[in-house]
């Protein structure tokens, strides 16, 4: 598992930093990066901050992703799960924000 911060798309909010329980994304020009990508320790907190898709969460074999990844994009207080699978198909799994700690 790790995760990819497209330098184009970030907007340099650098929320993503703060939320990172491992402190590996810093700051560089303004832009948010991560410089051992192989130590993302998996919690996706930084794809779920990103409010402009600019983090990519690469899904593993290993957890049945095969090489798809997921990012986050919102619509008011719907979260949408974009999940772009090898063949280019995407699949959009939809949370309302404001549900989704009831427990």
């Amino acid at each position: 598992m790790s995760i990819k911060i497209n330098q184009e798309k970030c907007v340099g909010c650098l929320s993503c930093i703060l939320v990172c329980p491992g402190s590996l994304i810093k700051e560089k020009d303004g832009k948010a990066y991560i410089k051992y990508p192989k130590d993302c320790w998996g919690c996706a907190s930084c794809v779920k901050e990103c409010k402009v898709c600019a983090i990519d969460y690469y899904l593993g074999a290993d957890i049945g992703g095969n090489g798809s990844k997921l990012n986050v994009s919102y619509e008011g207080d719907i979260l949408h799960w974009n999940i772009t699978k090898g063949d280019g198909s995407v699949l959009v799994i939809d949370v309302n924000s404001k549900d989704s700690n009831q427990y």
